[in-house]
């Protein structure tokens, strides 16, 4: 008999789901706007790594035609037609040739070459933007994605009080769903935040190469024109690459 009124009891008693949807549901408004806001930092940091993957890989990819084909040639209104059509190397030439017809106008030579110079330093800080762009959206979501998350706690948490306060005890029922919902809103500051940091010191670390890069091609550039075509880097191929190896790597016990 005593087992039977305690199985009537439970059956009659309210039962409550617990998850993240009831969470957010009982959160209303408030947390399902939080949580976009969350969303879609998530999606705008992700978007902004790959497609600047993307970019720094493609950068990367044309130095090789740079140093194997761009130095080959007579001329940089020659070489400049070996290089892909808008990309950052064929931009410092176009740049440079520009400087280059404007460069023979100046009556002085050291404001020459200081043109020449600055022609360059300023087509570098264009192309230095441009792979720039988007990082300052990841530093801002990496930086403001925990608060945003600490908001939501903070709700979570004041609607478990108020709810405590109406009971007039802190039965589970009555701040599980509010506390669940201060613990996901922090969660997920946290999943949105710490990606968008490491994307973000990855892609400037990347980044600092390319700018590098970009540099000795510019003062290569510089050099080339101002010995009206005396001074150029030397051209490494791939078989060329492996014999100087095999060179340093034999070197040593030559000496022996």
């Amino acid at each position: 008999m005593t087992f039977e009124i305690l199985a009537a009891a439970a059956d009659a008693a309210p039962q409550s789901s617990f998850g993240f949807l009831e969470a957010m549901e009982q959160g209303g408004i408030i947390a399902w706007s939080i949580f976009t806001v969350l969303v879609i930092m998530s999606v705008g940091s992700f978007y902004i790594l790959f497609t600047k993957l993307f970019e720094q890989r493609k950068v990367m990819a044309q130095y090789k035609s740079v140093r194997t084909n761009f130095w080959k040639a007579n001329s940089l209104r020659e070489g400049a037609t070996k290089l892909e059509k808008n990309s950052a190397w064929r931009q410092l030439v176009d740049d440079a040739v520009t400087a280059e017809d404007q460069h023979a106008k100046m009556t002085d030579k050291l404001e020459a070459h200081d043109w020449m110079h600055g022609s360059l330093a300023r087509s570098e800080d264009t192309i230095n933007s441009k792979l720039a762009s988007g990082l300052p959206f990841l530093a801002t979501v990496g930086a403001t994605a925990p608060f945003v998350g600490l908001l939501g706690t903070v709700i979570g948490i004041y609607r478990a009080l108020i709810n405590i306060g109406i009971a007039g005890s802190a039965s589970i029922d009555k701040v599980a769903g509010p506390v669940g919902e201060a613990l996901i809103m922090t969660a997920i500051g946290l999943l949105v935040a710490v990606p968008a940091v490491f994307a973000y010191n990855w892609l400037q670390g990347r980044n600092k190469r390319i700018q590098e890069m970009l540099s000795a091609f510019s003062t290569d550039l510089l050099a080339y024109i101002n010995s009206n075509g005396s001074v150029k880097p030397a051209v490494m191929t791939a078989p060329s690459t492996q014999q100087a190896a095999k060179a340093a790597a034999t070197a040593p016990a030559a000496k022996k």
